[in-house]
């Protein structure tokens, strides 16, 4: 089996897990629906996720649960049902193992904890492989621009060692950062890589760093690693690409990449302003396009 294979396989096996998380899911189904034994299943899933099928499953219910929690007024009880454990006590031990808080103390709270948000390998291969950023010159596509102002804040980050951009970071941090970001409760927006201006990084540490906004008076505990800093009121001219399919995350990048650097933002009266605030990008989502916000006066 190539290494392609493999990797439509556990994609195959991800997405079942997905539509079925409140469902009880056996590895003879994971095993059907990838097309090897129940054996050889397991052995590419964790080859592949880095995780067996269950710790998967286990981790994934406990972050479903952990957001239900958050932003519903719900029984514990009646969680730990929805993500099929047989009882408060077992979801209990489970959740405080895994995110060293109890569900109780978390719904009440709501600290920022280490959410699990999965990559989906399928796309991590084509990225790596075949999507680049490699442009065919005789592309075009249409890009929506819009001038918002972001208030004063503060934005809770972890910073990198060198790395300017997206894949040297994880290989820098790790690819887990998103989950902490996701968890918190108090963003003001979702969370975004940033570029920072220059008198924003610290020496010995990377201009490209993950984190989200949040208000001035956030005052929750700081998870270690992590640091909040403060972010100047700025505008920030927003660059949105046409929507892709996600196997071609890699050339949407690139053109709207490719857009703005041609750009002229004084047809809108701006100009360009890399000091002012961090440049930030959202998570590239097919269906809405990617989008990049760059600072303007």
């Amino acid at each position: 089996m190539d290494q392609a294979e493999k990797i439509y396989a556990v994609k195959q096996m991800q997405d079942y897990i997905t539509e079925h998380l409140t469902e009880t899911i056996t590895l003879k189904q994971l095993a059907d629906i990838a097309g090897y034994s129940p054996w050889h299943a397991a052995k590419i899933f964790k080859e592949i996720t880095g995780k067996a099928p269950f710790d998967y499953i286990r981790m994934l219910r406990l972050t479903k649960a952990a957001q239900m929690l958050r932003d519903q007024k719900t029984r514990v009880l009646d969680v730990a049902l929805d993500f099929v454990f047989d009882s408060h006590e077992g979801f209990t031990r489970a959740f405080t193992k895994n995110f060293g808080i109890s569900p109780k103390r978390y719904q009440k709270d709501a600290p920022p904890i280490p959410f699990f948000m999965p990559e989906d390998v399928y796309l991590v291969y084509l990225q790596f492989n075949k999507g680049g950023t490699n442009m065919n010159a005789e592309k075009t596509s249409a890009i929506f621009v819009q001038v918002v102002e972001r208030p004063e804040r503060k934005a809770l980050i972890k910073r990198g060692i060198k790395a300017d951009e997206y894949f040297a970071y994880c290989e820098e941090v790790g690819c887990d950062i998103w989950g902490v970001l996701c968890s918190v409760k108090e963003a003001l927006y979702e969370p975004v890589g940033m570029w920072l201006p220059k008198n924003m990084i610290k020496e010995g540490t990377s201009e490209y760093v993950q984190g989200v906004e949040v208000p001035l008076n956030y005052d929750k505990e700081i998870p270690e690693g992590f640091e909040l800093i403060s972010l100047p009121a700025c505008k920030y001219m927003i660059f949105q690409g046409e929507p892709y399919e996600e196997e071609k995350m890699g050339e949407a990048v690139g053109l709207v990449w490719d857009k703005i650097n041609h750009f002229n933002p004084s047809i809108y009266g701006y100009e360009f302003a890399p000091e002012a605030g961090p440049r930030f990008q959202l998570a590239p989502i097919g269906y809405r396009g990617y989008i990049e916000g760059r600072p303007v006066r």
